[in-house]
């Protein structure tokens, strides 16, 4: 099989989905219609795909499994540099616009599915059992960016990196560092298991429609174990979580709030002392080793004072 435009360039511009005038195409054809409710917005700028692409580190021995294809712009794409792409979409109207503009790519197949109720371990196991390294690379829709993201991560796929386009302002609290207001749990959670990187800011030109917001191409390269030793990640995140609800609040008030009664609050303070943290930080200021510190020594007292009860 010839794999034109597996090179940088991809082929010649007469092939590309993404283009105003190819896309408007095929949604007439097809009689296709945008749902907001499944945030359809349809990439037509081949430098951004392009981009997108490159920042996966793909080629014909890695996978690729996408997430809400649309016609199957960025899917020609990856197509033309994955040995397998597998891309789920949960509209069925555009099943056949798919068909379609998939035709001349074999190794690129179609899932119908909601991501988020999809047994991904289960399809991993039957469509990339023949490739090296899977990376996740997608447009994803903006109101379940984050749902989409945490599943990937928890159920510890094996995956190489995640390469998607995603609201500008959640793509920077992913990469945010303590400190700043863009900081939270959210970055924490997301730099737990990945090394994020903003790869490119997009404009909404660059979409049919365009959104009301920016968009950026974020790179999550996932780490081979965490990156840092809890003992209890559960209550590690619960830790984290907690210390956010309010987030002008300091450590100490989040924190007694959440498992602290008015009697044993003192032990809060010495202990938040013995984590070489001070009562009145707040957060945001804390980084994720210190958080590690914080959930183990917090583990550790709620488990003494349960038993002196």
């Amino acid at each position: 099989m010839s794999r034109n435009g597996n090179e940088p360039g991809y082929g010649q511009a007469s092939e590309d989905i993404a283009s105003p005038k190819r896309t408007k195409e095929l949604m007439q054809k097809y009689g296709f219609v945008l749902k907001k409710s499944l945030g359809q917005n349809f990439l037509i700028d081949q430098n951004v795909l392009h981009n997108i692409v490159s920042a996966a580190e793909l080629d014909e021995t890695k996978g690729a499994l996408e997430i809400g294809p649309g016609i199957g712009a960025l899917t020609q794409q990856l197509a033309k540099r994955a040995g397998k792409v597998v891309a789920v979409e949960i509209d069925q109207r555009l099943l056949p616009m798919l068909e379609e503009t998939l035709a001349p790519y074999p190794q690129a197949e179609v899932v119908h599915g909601d991501v988020l109720k999809v047994d991904l371990q289960a399809l991993f196991k039957d469509k990339f059992q023949d490739v090296s390294k899977v990376s996740v690379v997608a447009n994803l829709p903006y109101y379940v960016t984050t749902p989409i993201l945490m599943k990937l991560l928890e159920e510890r796929l094996p995956l190489e990196n995640i390469v998607v386009m995603i609201q500008k302002e959640v793509a920077e609290r992913m990469a945010a560092k303590p400190g700043g207001k863009e900081y939270g749990s959210l970055s924490i959670a997301v730099q737990y298991y990945c090394e994020p990187e903003v790869v490119a800011i997009v404009p909404q030109t660059v979409f049919i429609p365009q959104p009301n917001v920016d968009s950026a191409v974020i790179k999550l390269k996932v780490r081979e174990k965490p990156a840092v030793e809890v003992e209890d990640e559960a209550f590690f995140f619960d830790v984290m979580q907690a210390s956010f609800v309010q987030r002008r609040k300091t450590i100490y008030n989040n924190l007694a709030a959440k498992y602290f009664d008015k009697e044993s609050k003192p032990d809060l303070e010495r202990l938040l002392l013995d984590a070489g943290i001070a009562p009145s930080r707040r957060g945001e200021t804390l980084s994720i080793e210190e958080y590690a510190k914080l959930s183990h020594r917090l583990a550790d007292y709620l488990k003494t004072a349960r038993t002196a009860k």
